[in-house]
């Protein structure tokens, strides 16, 4: 194992939190457990508990709409409180944890004892004198693979993790095959007709195999292999078709780790990052290096880490808060698709990093929720075109967790939000996507049944508007022309225009997008978080939504301009952490990158390295001194570093815009422009030297901090840059 390129330990993982992980997007293995007593457990993206909310739906507020609107505009601040069908509020059904393989052996004190994962395949090893299991998740076969050599062996499927309801209806199932054994776990969630099944197909090399119901004991064999799969559905499961199909996957734990690793080894090296480490502290256990925050080796391997936890949690949907694992029932937030905030920020690197099955897993959950978002629009704005619900648990796109602090069927950027994402993968790669230009033209149907109301000046207002999660201080959350809501519906309308050219709509949506009033600056010299006259801001909070425009967007740069660009920056000196989130923090960073502030990306990511936020298996916490499991700081880290390096848009390239200054050397590698080139680049204190790929013919323009200067790029020849000052 590489020592970039993987983590280990010298000490098993008593917390199922600092167990390592590996998955295929759909399914997932959490590996944890003492010498002799290894716990693998088992999740899935498709696995949440109905409480309810499989039933809900939005609230049928349009005819209210109109009136709504007049109270907010005639300066009744508190109006849209009452703006509700007066439901409680609703979580989306939670993500949990389907059951553990256990794994019990007699083979002595665990001497020697070393675990391990290795990014480049997913394969978690644990070794001690007298065992070996290796596991790994196959993107070839969708089925989880466990290999193990040890003298005896006790195995059985258990449902009993923390937080498991005390109602579950649970049937096992033990039956011998001609070469080992199949094991079934049927669970029936309470007061539902919704089941999941696992099943696990043991085949043993040699020995003996004994049922001991509800699990086995298998002395004497060479080596065992273990496949596994869970399903959840509606109804009696097939538990004898689920066992055919495991029966039809190879029977050799090295054939099926080839057709794995074929998929995910190519994924994951597209790129790769340099620091120009101590060689000796690169080869340090992940915990001692997490010991060490400003160490370059700590934030190589948290870069390769947050990469393969990215990439194997996205399949299916993308990663969820927890990212595709957990081993309690109770996850924090329900363990849910939170759009607007994580869900962009998880996967910001997947364009840069070039991780486009992560891009795809984000389609597939949009596309899939498609005629949900239609229902949104129509009852709460009575309008055609596509909502996006704040949160989801990937079963239903519809807006119904909401409350009057959360007023978050209010919150009308989410669509445009979710679908930057594709706008960027299609830069990225050239041509436009179908699927993202239909997305498009709804939202922008949206926006043009919703934007009628007009200020003084002829502007269109956006009324209701919210900005996640946060409220005026002289009002309430409920308000009028957020800043991200000016910059979504402008972004959205632009684009919408610009994947259908030469259209009747492309017109209308242009000049719609041109009535918008501009983004206001307050008397603090800060970009305004409500551009509406009279509301005041609220800065300690750990949201960034108004500065939206700055990033993922490109709607206020230094560049283009330079007084909102100011603006913004005093906005962000200003904004206060308030809870400590790893996502306010990471969010942060990527803003501060945009406006070229190395100093305040170096800040905000001490805030990560040296609040505790990552377990020894590399994923993160949602708060400091890892409490609360959650992917935010692991996947959003790599986006934050590419920002310090490069930055690009379709027509230009931002080298080395926000380095911190405690990484002076390093390089990187693969790295992919929305201008459709990749990029390798190497840099010193005093040089860089960066090489451009380019798969198309275009000119764009270098910025660095010593210049502006035209390149043209000729598809398919390479083009050096060597840079004196940077």
């Amino acid at each position: 194992m590489n020592v970039i390129h993987g983590t280990w330990e010298p000490a098993p993982a008593t917390r199922w939190e600092d167990g390592f992980l590996s998955g295929n997007g759909r399914h997932g293995a959490l590996v944890f457990g003492e010498p002799n007593d290894e716990r693998v457990v088992v999740t899935h993206h498709t696995l949440v508990r109905p409480n309810g909310a499989e039933h809900a739906g939005p609230p049928r507020l349009a005819a209210e709409l109109p009136a709504l609107q007049d109270r907010l505009l005639a300066g009744e601040l508190d109006a849209a409180e009452g703006f509700t069908d007066g439901r409680d509020l609703q979580w989306v059904q939670p993500f949990h944890p389907g059951f553990q393989v256990r794994l019990r052996g007699a083979s002595g004190d665990g001497q020697n004892y070393h675990r391990s994962v290795d990014f480049t395949t997913g394969v978690v090893e644990t070794r001690h004198d007298g065992w070996r299991s290796r596991v790994f998740v196959s993107r070839a076969d969708d089925v989880i693979v466990q290999h193990i050599t040890v003298s005896e062996l006790d195995i059985r499927l258990d449902h009993d993790l923390p937080g498991a309801p005390k109602d579950l209806a649970v049937g096992h199932g033990a039956v011998l095959t001609p070469d080992g054994a199949l094991l079934t776990l049927r669970v029936r969630y309470p007061g539902s007709d919704r089941v999941y099944t696992g099943s696990t197909l043991i085949q043993a090399t040699g020995g003996t195999v004994t049922l001991t119901p509800p699990g086995l004991r298998i002395t004497g064999a060479d080596a065992v292999l273990l496949l596994t799969r869970v399903t959840r559905q509606t109804g009696d499961p097939d538990a004898l078709e689920q066992a055919h199909a495991l029966r039809e996957l190879p029977a050799d734990y090295e054939e099926l780790l080839d057709r794995h690793a074929a998929l995910h080894r190519p994924a994951y090296d597209r790129v790769t990052l340099d620091l120009a480490a101590d060689p000796a502290e690169r080869a340090l256990p992940g915990s001692e290096l997490l010991a060490r925050p400003d160490s370059p080796a700590l934030l190589e391997r948290l870069f390769a880490a947050g990469r393969y936890h990215l990439l194997s949690s996205s399949g299916l949907y993308p990663p969820r808060l927890p990212g595709l694992w957990t081993g309690d029932w109770d996850t924090g937030w329900s363990g849910a698709f939170t759009n607007d905030a994580n869900v962009n920020l998880q996967t910001a690197s997947a364009a840069s990093a070039a991780l486009p099955e992560v891009t795809e897993a984000l389609a597939s959950l949009i596309h899939g929720q498609l005629d949900d978002w239609r229902e949104n629009a129509r009852a709460v704005f009575g309008a055609r075109g596509v909502m996006a619900p704040a949160h989801t648990d990937g079963e239903s796109g519809l807006t119904y967790h909401f409350s009057r602090e959360y007023p978050l069927h209010l919150w009308t950027a989410g669509a445009d939000w979710l679908l930057k994402p594709l706008v960027d993968h299609d830069e990225t790669y050239g041509g436009q996507d179908p699927r993202t230009a239909h997305a498009l033209a709804e939202l922008a149907q949206f926006y043009e049944d919703f934007l009628t109301r007009t200020d003084a000046d002829g502007h269109l207002v956006v009324v209701p508007s919210y900005s996640p999660e946060n409220r005026p201080a002289n009002g309430s959350w409920g308000a009028i022309n957020a800043a991200m809501d000016l910059s979504a519906a402008r972004h959205a309308l632009l684009t919408a225009a610009a994947y259908h050219p030469g259209t009747e709509q492309a017109a209308t949506w242009r000049t719609l997008a041109d009535r918008l009033p501009a983004h206001r600056i307050n008397s603090d010299g800060a970009l305004a978080e409500w551009a509406w006259p009279g509301l005041d801001d609220t800065y300690d909070h750990r949201h960034l939504s108004h500065l939206y425009g700055v990033w993922p967007l490109d709607e206020i740069t230094p560049y283009d301009t330079p007084d909102l660009a100011r603006a913004a920056h005093r906005a962000l000196e200003l904004r206060g952490a308030e809870n400590d989130s790893a996502h306010g923090h990471l969010h942060h960073a990527l803003i501060a990158a945009r406006l070229r502030d190395g100093k305040r990306v170096a800040h905000a990511l001490g805030q990560v390295l040296k609040g505790d936020f990552f377990h020894a298996s590399l994923m993160s916490a949602h708060y400091p001194n890892r409490d609360v499991y959650n992917a935010d700081a692991a996947h959003t880290l790599p986006a934050v570093l590419i920002e310090t390096l490069v930055q690009s848009t379709p027509d230009r390239m931002v080298l080395l815009p926000a380095v911190p200054a405690a990484y002076p050397t390093g390089s990187v590698k693969g790295i992919r422009t929305r201008f459709g080139a990749e990029l390798d680049l190497t840099w010193s204190p005093q040089r860089a030297h960066a090489v451009l790929h380019p798969t198309r013919s275009h000119r764009v323009e270098l910025r660095t901090s010593s210049g502006t200067r035209p390149l043209d790029l000729v598809a398919g020849e390479d083009h050096d840059l060597l840079l004196e000052e940077w």
